[in-house]
């Protein structure tokens, strides 16, 4: 499959990641084994810039956490904070355009337990 590219500014970004399924193996901290990351989501988490801003979405219920937080500890993500116990429907991102007309919001839709197969490219005129 042909890796997609999305252009982007050279500005600070936010991350908006879900956990499973996207990151991480669906359902991973409910088996014996835990949570697992999917080929390449790892290497993809250590490319963010550190003046970046991680925030991972997940419908886990909060008493998680615990597990959840300790398993990105111990792989090195960096900075980041996890929102729990939201609901298994869509996630919405609503932002404004800047003046120039750079869109501030993206989305990329993946298939489950597949790492999205997109490179984010830095387009220095926007």
């Amino acid at each position: 499959m042909a890796m997609e590219k999305i252009m982007v500014s050279g500005l600070g970004k936010t991350w908006l990641l879900d956990l499973d399924g996207t990151i991480l193996k669906h359902n991973g901290h409910l088996t014996e084994a835990g949570d697992c990351f999917l080929d390449g989501a790892q290497e993809f988490l250590y490319q963010i810039p550190k003046g970046d801003k991680i925030i991972f979405l997940t419908s886990r219920d909060v008493g998680y956490a615990a597990v959840t937080e300790a398993f990105l500890d111990a792989h090195g993500i960096g900075s980041y904070q996890v929102i729990y116990n939201l609901p298994y429907g869509e996630r919405i991102l609503v932002n404004d355009k800047k003046p120039s007309g750079m869109k501030t919001a993206l989305a990329v839709n993946v298939e489950r337990d597949v790492f999205m197969q997109v490179e984010f490219v830095e387009d220095k005129e926007l």
